[in-house]
């Protein structure tokens, strides 16, 4: 399925999420500007002491209690807030990528391992929470500190707003040095991350056989191996951000200690209040600490810019829905069909006809296209040289979704939902008790179910690990025997199945005069082959 490859930003998602984004952002003005003011009125509080005026002290000393208790009380309020709006930012990403994944073809899909797809959705979320959420918040509340710490300086007097502003400039300036690298370090960690966690999922999958063959010690050093790839790399990125937050550190301690200075200077010669000395450098420091920060978290978001660039956004929903294909009423042909893998040749002009309601199989030994024949007719592999046509249309004139309404695909490695017997069956449509009656018994499912104290509401397991393979595939065939549809592709899926109950299930599926069935099978007995329409035989191996 082409589509324009359009990816994600930093800036997408706080304007599609803009509300909660602002609800966590208002909060935080407020505490900033409560503690610009709390800084002023501890300048009046030192003036009274100065004045020798008790009144007065207690008072600003009440007044300032009084603001920092609210202060507190907003502060919960805004980490709220602010939490509740990274949870939904982060599900919006997930629910990008998710959406970006069922708009890939089946070829796109599988050209990457599933640990890929996992470490988008677990270390690149969080490391974009990491670097960009929480940063972002971050950004407003220093923000948000600068221009109230400018507005209180104002009080005091103008010249130190203006010494503020020219130190400003240098302490932003400073770490656009390091942007380009920065995301060459983010670029590197994602991709660090996203290798490793494919390292440790090919570990974690071949457990048994590692311990089968005595070679605990390569998971152990691969386990090692992985985690100092991921380290590594992080502690690349993590040693620059220090380097440069210390040396912007540096700048902020220096530009402060000139403004305090500027401050004493005017309280000498008379153009402020002796009380302001104190609030002009707590102001100057939350004013330079507050730049200081900001330096430093806008590096935070070259680093996450990686992250985003691997989010593409799905495309926009058409505005007409697609119509479904209608049922065929004749047959399947397939003309003079070629594929191949990677250059090797696997069909080589092949030519079939599958009937409506017909029965047909395809034999032969193994690489001979067999399965790949049945991936071409679901339309999961484009690049196909002759036909095949739907009632003598070009399967190329439907989409794969198209076709897929209209087909069930069993293969051999059946794959099971972490869920009830039930749920695998339905994937949570309703069903009357008839039709899961019926499903149950032609998949001769009926006597496994007799054994499981909990019926229907068993649970598979992790990959259906609590079945076994032959339960797995008579699962698999009911759930594709409920969901009635007129095509049948079964690839190898009796082949888990003891004689007796291979041929209950394909006795009910060979009887069903609507159902076209089209099996896959390495051997068939003369007396199975006579069961069938017509049985191919394909040669050839990669």
């Amino acid at each position: 399925m082409s589509q324009e490859n359009k990816t994600a930003g930093m800036a997408y998602y706080l304007k599609k999420y803009r509300w909660p984004v602002l609800l966590g952002a208002l909060p935080t003005l407020v505490v900033c500007g409560g503690q610009a003011g709390a800084s002023l009125a501890t300048a009046q509080l030192f003036q009274a002491v100065f004045e020798g005026s008790l009144s007065g002290m207690l008072r600003w000393v009440i007044l300032l209690v009084g603001i920092w208790l609210g202060l507190m009380a907003f502060g919960v309020v805004r980490d709220l807030l602010q939490a509740r709006a990274i949870r939904r930012l982060n599900n919006g990403v997930r629910e990008d990528i998710s959406a970006a994944l069922l708009q890939m073809g089946h070829q796109d899909y599988h050209s990457k391992s599933t640990g890929e797809y996992l470490s988008q959705f677990t270390n690149d979320v969080n490391q974009i929470e990491t670097l960009a959420w929480r940063p972002f918040f971050q950004v407003v509340e220093m923000a948000a500190t600068g221009v109230f710490s400018v507005l209180a300086l104002l009080t005091i007097h103008w010249s130190l707003v203006l010494a503020a502003l020219v130190t400003a400039v240098v302490m932003l300036f400073v770490p656009q040095l390091f942007n380009k690298r920065m995301e060459r370090l983010g670029t590197v960690c994602s991709q660090e991350q996203a290798a490793a966690t494919g390292s440790w999922k090919d570990l974690l999958s071949g457990w048994d056989v590692l311990r089968f063959f005595g070679r605990e010690r390569r998971f152990a050093e691969g386990s090692r191996q992985a985690s100092e790839q991921i380290e590594k790399s992080r502690f690349r990125l993590a040693y620059v951000k220090g380097f440069v937050n210390s040396g912007v550190g540096c700048i902020n301690v220096f530009c402060q200690v000139l403004i305090i200075g500027l401050v004493g200077l005017l309280a000498i010669w008379g153009y402020t209040q002796p009380g302001s000395l104190a609030a002009g450098g707590n102001l100057c420091g939350m004013f330079h600490s507050a730049l200081g920060s900001i330096a430093g978290l806008l590096l935070s978001f070259s680093s996450a810019k990686p992250f985003f660039e691997k989010i593409t956004l799905p495309a926009e929903a058409p505005t007409e829905k697609e119509e479904p294909a209608a049922p065929i009423r004749e047959g399947i042909s397939v003309e003079g069909l070629t594929f191949q893998y990677e250059g090797k040749p696997v069909l080589e002009g092949a030519s079939f006809q599958f009937k409506k309601g017909g029965k047909y199989a395809l034999t032969g030994p193994s690489g001979c296209g067999k399965s790949t024949l049945l991936k071409l007719l679901l339309g999961w592999l484009p690049g196909y040289g002759g036909a095949i046509r739907f009632d003598g249309r070009d399967a190329r004139d439907f989409t794969p979704e198209q076709l897929q309404k209209q087909m069930s695909y069993i293969e051999q490695n059946v794959f099971l939902f972490n869920s009830t017997i039930r749920d695998n069956i339905t994937l949570g449509e309703e069903f009357t008790s008839g039709q899961m009656e019926k499903a149950l018994r032609d998949s001769a499912l009926v006597g496994d179910l007799a054994a499981m104290p909990d019926g229907l509401d068993t649970v598979v397991g992790e990959e259906g690990g609590n079945l076994s393979g032959g339960q797995k595939q008579r699962v698999a065939i009911a759930r594709a025997l409920i969901h009635d549809r007129s095509i049948l592709l079964v690839d190898e899926g009796t082949s888990a199945l003891d004689q007796q109950n291979a041929d209950i299930v394909e006795r009910s599926l060979l009887q069903n005069p609507d159902l076209t069935l089209i099996l896959v099978s390495h051997h068939l007995s003369p007396e199975r082959q006579a069961q069938f329409s017509q049985v191919y035989q394909l040669g050839g191996r990669l």
